[in-house]
């Protein structure tokens, strides 16, 4: 079992060592990008990943405070699953009108791999290849897509 400070100190190292592998690769449309805080352009829809103690999560977070608006963006990505799908080897998660940890509710599209620990360093292979996958694939989708969101 680890101290809380050992645990905020693994999770740091993980962070980092994850936006260091990624660092080099260049976004979809060539660019530079800090792929840890992804920026789509749109305040309210984000690109989060989450790693705990049991899981690695990686999620498109709509989180528009406007639950109508929310709800209009999720059925537009909706509408663009089979474009979403075409990027990854695996079907989402899709969630409408969840609560996330902070008790707001938010829409989500997400995947996880179970049975992994971010304090488990012999696991942060897995878990950084699991999140550069889908990441980059995410990336990929929303430069072709991310139009389709525009208001």
């Amino acid at each position: 079992m680890y101290s809380k400070h050992e645990a905020s100190i693994l999770t740091h190292q993980f962070w980092t060592s994850l936006g260091q592998y990624l660092a080099p690769i260049p976004s979809a449309e060539g660019e530079k990008i800090n792929w840890i805080n992804y920026k789509t352009g749109e305040k309210d829809i984000r690109f989060l990943m989450d790693a705990q103690n049991n899981q690695a999560k990686i999620s498109i977070t709509l989180s528009h405070n406007d639950i109508d608006l929310q709800k209009l963006y999720f059925e537009k990505m909706e509408q663009l699953k089979n474009k979403l799908y075409q990027f990854f080897a695996e079907k989402w998660h899709w969630n409408l009108h969840c609560s996330d940890s902070n008790g707001k509710i938010i829409s989500e599209i997400y995947t996880s791999l179970q049975n992994v620990s971010i304090l488990n360093q012999n696991e942060w292979p897995l878990m950084i290849t699991f999140f550069k996958e889908r990441l980059i694939a995410m990336d990929k989708f929303w430069c072709e897509n991310k139009y389709a969101f525009e208001r």
